[in-house]
């Protein structure tokens, strides 16, 4: 029995390096399709050819009698690895007469993944910290667009300081709230202004799929290239008016990471036996727990500022302490018909989402357990 078994394995591993081979070949096929896209200026990501792409793969796939949904887990991985690939090829200037890009913060983990970006997209790119205020009006005199990349609660006092842009320079800001910033941008500066909030962190490997939203200030099509840019990168860009952007971010942002730091103050304060309660854990508490824990990995000033971002923020946060509390009335009286009313008015207004939330969870909970090392 062990001689077969033995036999199969090592047949299996042949079949694993036949894998690596055509995977390397599939590498070395992306880096010239990397190449081919920057010369034409397309998108690294092209959501209908890929849709398309995976509809056939899962179809051939049925008939050869291989599960669909592999090919498509492993068409997805290979994807992934495939748009950061592309990404080293570089991208098309799409406004090559633009003068200098100047990314105030330039050297923050988000400011330098968008100086990255402009310089594999050609343009020249300056950076200012708050030690070179001094050079500042050297960098700006030819600048075709002043990105500010500052944390929230200095943003709109380093907008003050730029008064004297070039007429024709974007104003524009990554900042995670829009209101206030857009308003104070659009006071300093009578040329074209722009709004962006980037939906992800500085360490992703690509901005393919990845969200960035907009908010038009003044001179729309003056900063379309901008957009165009950002497009080319494989970004998804989303316009959204500020004052609307603002209120969602209280729920996607403020609260949200609100609810991860309580819980993980909780945890600590409980002294809780985490490598047990990782060793008992679902893969779905097991991914909440990541999410808590890489709150605490990172910046303590980024999420006090994202948190403590607007009056509007500690509104929200306060009726969710006053429906936290509500609910736990619930569970001390024991009232389980009215948790089941509750549990039950919430679900018909998620709708036809909560199947689909289910269906998507489904396949992140698989993932995640298939990561698991211990």
């Amino acid at each position: 029995m062990v001689q077969a078994l033995n036999l199969l394995r090592d047949q299996i591993d042949e079949v694993d390096q036949q894998l690596l081979d055509l995977l390397q070949q599939r590498i070395q096929l992306v880096h010239k399709v990397g190449e081919v896209k920057t010369q034409h200026g397309l998108p690294i990501y092209a959501p209908d050819r890929e849709a398309a792409m995976l509809a056939k793969r899962r179809a051939e796939a049925e008939n050869k009698g291989v599960p669909p949904a592999l090919i498509e887990d492993v068409l997805r991985r290979v994807m992934r690895e495939s748009y950061t690939s592309e990404k080293d090829s570089g991208f098309k200037t799409i406004k090559p007469e633009l003068g200098n890009i100047v990314v105030i913060g330039g050297r923050g983990q988000l400011g330098r993944l968008f100086v990255q970006m402009f310089t594999l997209s050609g343009y020249q790119v300056d950076v200012i910290g708050k030690e070179d205020w001094q050079q500042a009006p050297e960098l700006f005199a030819n600048a075709g667009l002043v990105l500010v990349s500052v944390p929230i609660n200095l943003t709109e006092s380093v907008i003050a300081q730029l008064g004297n842009l070039p007429k024709d320079c974007i104003l524009a800001d990554i900042t995670s709230i829009k209101a206030a910033p857009l308003s104070k941008m659009l006071a300093v500066h009578q040329g074209p202004v722009v709004g962006l909030h980037p939906m992800f962190g500085p360490d992703v490997p690509s901005l393919a799929k990845q969200v960035i939203v907009y908010a038009d200030g003044r001179g729309s099509e003056q900063y379309q290239w901008l957009l165009q840019q950002m497009g080319i990168w494989g970004a998804r860009l989303h316009a959204v008016e500020a004052e609307s952007h603002d209120k969602a971010m209280t729920l996607i942002q403020s609260l949200r990471h609100f609810t991860s730091f309580a819980y993980g103050m909780h945890l600590a304060q409980e002294d809780a036996d985490l490598k047990l309660l990782l060793d008992l854990s679902s893969p779905i508490y097991r991914l909440e727990l990541a999410m808590v824990g890489r709150l605490f990995a990172q910046s303590p000033d980024l999420y006090a500022d994202i948190i403590m971002a607007s009056d509007q923020s500690t509104a929200m946060i306060k009726r969710y302490h006053q429906h936290f509390g509500q609910l736990v009335e619930l569970i001390e009286s024991k009232d389980r018909a009215g948790f089941i009313a509750c549990f039950e008015r919430v679900s018909q207004w998620f709708g036809d989402y909560s199947q689909e939330f289910l269906e998507e969870s489904r396949s992140l909970l698989q993932q995640a357990n298939d990561s698991r090392r211990s």
